[in-house]
């Protein structure tokens, strides 16, 4: 059966009959919305991204469709509290040129991590999480620092379970637990002093897309070729991409490659 975007509408419209929701089709733009009657926040479902992941799973790919829209609905319509839940609270990156607020207009926290990336800040419900923003932060008398601290403090608690790989010469670490927070480990400063010590090479960092953060131990110049042909694939197969570039980690600093690969060139 060929999938149009109207029969997709009614099959989303199915699924999601509940009394305190507005339902709507936009023709022109191919997006299916989804609000709460009394605040009118929702979220917009882009329809040909989903017909082409239904072409390839069928009705699974609406189960998790419907799953992860419903979660998001529920937590958008309860009142969240950050005092008393501070072991929940994780910095996340993004790329640079995610959105600094809302669609409703509040002003998200975070801070600028390199040219490439920016740290934004979380408060994790279980299966989702609420991005912080000033509103919630003034709600509770909290102030930025104060949730960049707390954040700080908890991305240390994650695991770093890591999965090896040699690759001609070269060894790569795959952090990829799916907890939310995988690329945030490039956050953790005494995991990335671990692993500089336990690299033979040089050490190199990418974040592709948010379920994933990969250490690579750089003996060779194959080896920066093989990890930005894996970065770019990561990055164009991630839910949430973030960049295609690579970081070389030096004196705590975090450097794209290929800027350095250019000024080493100069200085040979």
């Amino acid at each position: 059966m060929r999938m149009s975007s109207m029969k997709m509408k009614n099959l989303l419209e199915q699924r999601f009959q509940n009394p305190d929701w507005n339902l709507s089709f936009d023709r022109e733009r191919d997006v299916f919305r989804i609000e709460w009657k009394d605040t009118k926040q929702g979220i917009d479902i882009s329809l040909p991204g989903v017909i082409s992941k239904w072409e390839v799973k069928k009705d699974a790919a609406l189960d998790e469709l419907e799953e992860h829209i419903k979660e998001a609905l529920r937590v958008m319509h309860e009142k969240q509290v950050l005092t008393g839940k501070e072991q929940y609270i994780f910095p996340v990156i993004r790329s640079a040129s995610f959105p600094a607020e809302t669609k409703d207009g509040r002003k998200l926290i975070y801070r600028d991590h390199t040219a490439e990336t920016r740290i934004y800040y979380a408060l994790d419900l279980g299966k989702s999480y609420r991005l912080i923003d000033e509103s919630l932060l003034k709600s509770e008398g909290w102030t930025e620092e104060r949730v960049k601290e707390v954040a700080s403090f908890n991305v240390r608690s994650l695991s770093t379970d890591m999965k090896q790989d040699e690759v001609a010469g070269n060894t790569f670490y795959f952090i990829a637990t799916n907890d939310g927070y995988d690329a945030s480990r490039i956050l953790n400063e005494v995991l990335l002093e671990q692993m500089k010590a336990r690299v033979a090479g040089e050490l190199a960092i990418a974040v592709p897309h948010h379920d994933v953060c990969i250490f690579a131990d750089i003996k060779n110049e194959a080896g920066y070729d093989i990890l930005a042909q894996m970065t770019m694939q990561f990055f164009a197969e991630g839910r949430i991409p973030i960049t295609s570039l690579s970081f070389l980690y030096e004196d705590q600093k975090l450097e794209p490659i290929f800027i350095l690969a250019k000024n080493k060139k100069r200085e040979d």
